[in-house]
């Protein structure tokens, strides 16, 4: 019966098989045969692998030697195969072929917008013909703006931070000084308020922050779409014109909505808008839970905080809100079932919408 091999066995192998692997290294002519020296030493069968699977019969002190032994072993043959694998690219002939100019060149690849940006752009243009403007704000706000402004009552639980995402030396900090990553959009309808005259037509797009799970419809950072219409008197028709030109733009035709009252802090009336469902149109289905219908954005007139906030006088001035995810429209525009996808730089995805 062969004795097991013992500690000092496996330290005189490894050094056997180093030697020999640089030889092999330090010999090969090409990538084929580093290629196969390195199988010889590190691959699944090489020989460091064999001793490797050696050393469990050993006591646990003699296993710890050998184990760095090995360990350092195989770190020593993986640089001299690095080295050696750049000096025989580095040697490698050019190719013995004559140049020929007049061979067409390869066409560059063509990029292209993604879904979600080129629907912003697409309502950009549709409301730049109703003669709103194109405003951005900061992605970096305050408690102030956010939920001061917006009519938030103090221990309202967006404030919190399983909700949102307060930069850090935050905490005890209130208002203007408690810093955030924008939860919402709508908070730049006040900084936009507080910096130009009444009347005002404008949209904002941008990109924000909950934090929040992700699944197939929620996403930690995703895009909104807002608008807002200010005057003197703004009946709630205005609201449903502003609701038809989005959807008008998303799907190409006229959709069906109504208007259904909610409650949001920012707004009074406040409500939820919904659309027929382009799947079943109104008949009811699987994507619509067969009511035929399905909420789309809220909306409503400015509380009239939001606008003494934005130092307007309510009882001289009136408008209306339209707040849209934009991501979610973009799934119904093209049909796809997890916004996850639109996040995830998969050019096999991105692909479809060049």
């Amino acid at each position: 019966m062969t004795a097991s091999p013992t500690g000092a066995d496996l330290l005189s192998q490894i050094a056997v098989a180093v030697t020999e692997a640089e030889s092999g290294i330090h010999g090969a002519a090409s990538l084929a045969d580093l290629d196969a020296a390195r199988r010889g030493a590190v691959g699944k069968t090489g020989s460091l692998m064999l001793l490797r699977r050696a050393i469990g019969g050993l006591d646990p002190d003699a296993r710890r030697t050998v184990g760095e032994a090995l360990n350092h072993a195989q770190r020593q043959i993986s640089d001299l195969l690095t080295s050696r694998e750049e000096e025989l690219l580095d040697s490698e002939p050019a190719l013995d072929v004559p140049l020929d100019v007049t061979l067409p060149g390869l066409p560059p690849s063509n990029g292209s917008l993604h879904p979600t940006i080129q629907l912003m752009y697409d309502l950009n243009d549709a409301f730049a013909e109703l003669n709103f403007e194109v405003y951005e704000g900061p992605e970096i706000s305050s408690e102030a703006l956010e939920f001061d402004a917006m009519n938030f009552p103090a221990d309202h639980p967006a404030r919190e931070s399983m909700d949102t995402y307060w930069l850090a030396n935050s905490e005890g900090k209130h208002g203007a000084e408690r810093l955030c990553l924008r939860p919402h959009l709508t908070g730049a309808s006040v900084r936009y308020m507080r910096t130009h005259t009444p009347p005002f037509r404008f949209v904002y797009p941008g990109r924000v922050y909950r934090n929040e799970s992700t699944d197939a419809r929620h996403e930690r950072a995703f895009f909104q779409y807002e608008v807002l219409l200010v005057d003197k008197d703004v009946p709630l028709t205005a609201g449903k014109f502003l609701v038809d030109t989005i959807l008008d733009t998303v799907f190409g035709h006229p959709v069906k909505t109504r208007m259904r009252t909610g409650f949001f802090p920012f707004v009074e009336p406040g409500f939820e808008i919904d659309m027929q469902c382009q799947v079943c149109g109104g008949g009811g289905c699987r994507t619509c839970r067969g009511v035929g219908w399905l909420e789309v954005m809220p909306g409503g007139s400015p509380h009239p905080n939001v606008l003494r906030a934005g130092g307007l006088d309510p009882d001289q001035w009136t408008g209306f809100y339209v707040n849209v995810g934009l991501d979610r429209l973009v799934m119904m525009r093209y049909g796809i079932d997890d916004v996850r996808h639109m996040h995830s730089a998969d050019l096999r995805f991105l692909s479809q919408f060049a």
